[in-house]
């Protein structure tokens, strides 16, 4: 690939994290808002670990990006 297409393909790799970050922040706002209006104990708990797993499985996206945004700036580094 050239110079161009890595330059473009680091763009979209920051975007995409920061629509994971915003996508993560909504399905908190939306676990918030469920384990709020829930009055069982057996469904709050089981919202909670349902949060608790997206969240994570966000953080994994998140740092599955920036990894591959920093060996997308080691490979154009070494085109110079």
């Amino acid at each position: 690939m050239s110079k161009e297409a890595y330059k473009q393909r680091l763009v979209t790799l920051r975007t995409q994290m920061e629509m994971e970050k915003v996508q993560k922040k909504k399905d908190n706002e939306q676990y918030a808002r469920l384990i709020k209006g829930i009055t069982a104990p057996a469904s709050k708990e089981s919202y909670k670990k349902m949060k608790v797993a997206r969240a994570e499985a966000h953080d994994r996206r998140i740092e599955q990006l920036k990894r591959e945004i920093e060996r997308t700036k080691e490979i154009i580094k070494s085109l110079k």
